[in-house]
């Protein structure tokens, strides 16, 4: 009998930037079709996904202006372009949601995160609207007021 074991997810990097931007609504789990020296720049961290978005091309989804960094190690024959676009490796019927949301209401697609699950590079998406100034303050002001409330607990401890 085999054993059933829960696949290791390790963070790289996080877009925390899309969450004080965009009220997320949908989230998605996407493959990066990726090249060698790019494995390895992401095992190291290089890698920058904070204006990084997703556009639909042709039943097809691409991460546009996202940055893997190559390491000083990669041959010097290779070309490295660390801003190219790269396939997101979805099903037919995730795509079909997504270009069902985005269509018609003015959503946006933005990169949450990238992470390995087991030995696979992911990227978790969102689908979300962009908030206005005055939500970013309510966020802010909400964020402070939960900090607040957990350093008056600890002083009355």
């Amino acid at each position: 009998m085999k054993k059933l074991t829960k696949p290791v997810c390790i963070s790289i990097a996080m877009n925390k930037y899309a969450y004080y931007s965009y009220f997320i609504e949908k989230e998605f789990e996407a493959g990066l079709l990726l090249k060698g020296w790019e494995v390895k720049a992401l095992r190291a961290g290089q890698v920058n996904i904070r204006e990084s978005y997703i556009i639909l091309h042709s039943k097809e989804a691409f991460l546009i202006n996202s940055t893997i960094l190559a390491l000083h190690v990669v041959s010097p024959d290779m070309k490295c372009d660390a801003r190219r676009t790269r396939k997101l490796l979805l099903n037919k019927q995730e795509l079909n949601i997504l270009s069902n949301i985005v269509q018609g209401h003015g959503y946006s697609i933005v990169s949450l995160s990238v992470y390995w699950k087991n030995s696979w590079a992911k990227l978790k998406i969102g689908v979300g609207k962009g908030k206005k100034q005055y939500d970013k303050r309510e966020a802010i002001k909400e964020r402070d007021w939960k900090l607040e409330k957990i350093r008056m607990k600890k002083i009355n401890f």
